[in-house]
C-alpha cells in the first residue's frame, strides 16, 4: 500500500510540475505579447511603464495597447480551450471542439445578427451569442439522437450545422458589408483593436465557465467511463452530458463574441495537454487553460511581427497549426475504424 501511495504522490508530483511548466510557458508569452510588434518594448520599457505613472508614448502603448490585447489573448485562449476539452470528453471524440461541430458558428451568427441590428448595445453581444451557440448545440443534439447520442453522429452533424451557418453569416455579410466592422477579422479571428472594454466584457464569463469546469471536473471522469457504468455509479447521464455542453456553449460564444470565429485552440490544446499530462479533467482543465491563455498570447505575438508592420489575424496563424493537426488526428481515427 505504501509503495502504490508513493507512486500516487509521485504521479501527482509530475502533474503539478507539468502545470508549472504550462504557467512559465504562458509567463513567457505574456511577456513576448507586450514587448514586440511594430513598435518595440524593451524589458526596461516594460519596467519603468510599470513602476512609473507619467503617460510617456511607451507607457501609453503598453497600458493601453499591449496589455488589454494580450490579456484578452488569454481569456480567450482558456475559454476556448476549455470548451474543447469538455466537447471532447462528453462526446469521447477528439476531433470535437467548438468550431468543428457548429458551437462557434451558432454564437457567431447571433454574434453578427447583434452587430448588424444592434450596434450600439454591445453588453448584449455575448448572451446573444451565448443564445446561439445553446440552441444550435440542441439542434445537433436532436439531429444527433438514435436510441441516445452517438458521438460520431453528434461531430458529423455538427460539422453539416456549422457548414450552413456560416452561409447565412456570409449572407449577411454581404448584404450589410458597411455596418460590421473588421468582417473579415470576425470570420477568422483577430484580436486587433481589442481594449480592456474587451476584457472586462469576456472576464465574467470566463471566471464563471472555468469555475464551474474545475469544480465539476470528477462528473466528467465518470461519464468518459462510458454512459452504462457513470449510471451505475448515480450519475444522470443525459442531464450531465447537457449540462457540460451548455458550459461549453458559455465559454465558446464569450470568445467568439470578442475575437469571431477563431477556431483549433479547442481542438490542439486540449490535446496536447492530454499527451503530457493525462486524461484526468482535475489536471486537464487547468492544463488546458494555461497552455490556451499561453499559446493564443503567443500565437497573436506572431501574427503581429511576421510581416511587421503589417498585421495579420490570429486566425489565419491558428489555422496554418490547426490543419494539419486536425489531418493527423483524422488519419489515426480512420486507421482506427478500418482495423476495428
Amino acid at each position: 500500500m505504501a509503495t502504490k501511495r508513493d507512486m500516487q504522490h509521485k504521479k501527482t508530483a509530475l502533474k503539478i510540475t507539468i502545470l508549472l511548466g504550462l504557467v512559465a510557458f504562458a509567463v513567457i508569452s505574456f511577456l513576448l505579447s507586450v514587448s514586440l510588434g511594430a513598435y518595440q518594448l524593451s524589458i526596461e520599457d516594460i519596467v519603468r511603464a510599470i513602476m512609473s505613472e507619467t503617460e510617456d508614448l511607451n507607457h501609453r502603448i503598453f497600458w493601453n495597447l499591449r496589455v488589454p490585447r494580450t490579456m484578452v489573448a488569454a481569456l480567450v485562449g482558456i475559454c476556448l480551450s476549455v470548451a474543447g476539452a469538455i466537447l471532447q470528453g462528453v462526446m469521447r471524440n477528439p476531433l470535437a471542439s467548438p468550431n468543428i461541430i457548429g458551437v462557434s458558428a451558432g454564437a457567431g451568427l447571433m454574434a453578427t445578427i447583434c452587430l448588424v441590428l444592434l450596434p450600439r448595445m454591445s453588453a448584449l453581444l455575448t448572451p446573444a451569442a451565448f443564445v446561439g451557440a445553446v440552441l444550435t448545440t440542441l439542434l445537433i443534439y436532436v439531429l444527433s439522437w438514435k436510441n441516445g447520442v452517438q458521438p460520431l453522429r453528434m461531430v458529423l452533424a455538427g460539422i453539416a450545422i456549422s457548414t450552413l451557418l456560416s452561409s447565412f453569416i456570409n449572407l449577411i455579410l454581404i448584404f450589410y458589408p458597411e455596418r460590421v466592422h473588421d468582417t473579415l477579422g470576425f470570420k477568422i479571428g483577430s484580436l486587433m483593436s481589442k481594449t480592456w472594454h474587451d476584457f472586462y466584457l469576456i472576464l465574467p464569463y470566463a471566471l464563471v465557465g472555468f469555475t464551474i469546469a474545475v469544480i465539476t471536473a470528477n462528473r466528467l471522469n465518470i461519464l468518459m467511463l462510458g454512459d452504462e457504468i457513470a449510471a451505475s455509479l448515480g450519475l444522470n447521464v443525459e442531464v450531465t452530458r447537457m449540462s457540460f455542453i451548455i458550459l461549453a456553449s458559455l465559454l465558446a460564444a464569450s470568445a467568439v463574441s470578442v475575437v469571431g470565429l477563431l477556431g483549433f485552440v479547442g481542438l490542439i490544446v486540449p490535446h496536447m495537454v492530454r499527451l503530457i499530462i493525462g486524461s484526468d479533467y482535475k489536471y486537464l482543465f487547468p492544463g488546458s487553460a494555461i497552455l490556451g491563455a499561453g499559446l493564443v498570447m503567443f500565437c497573436d505575438t506572431i501574427s503581429r511581427i511576421i510581416f511587421a508592420p503589417m498585421e495579420l489575424p490570429i486566425g489565419i496563424i491558428m489555422s496554418i497549426l490547426g490543419v494539419p493537426f486536425f489531418l493527423f488526428l483524422l488519419k489515426g481515427r480512420l486507421k482506427i475504424a478500418k482495423n476495428s
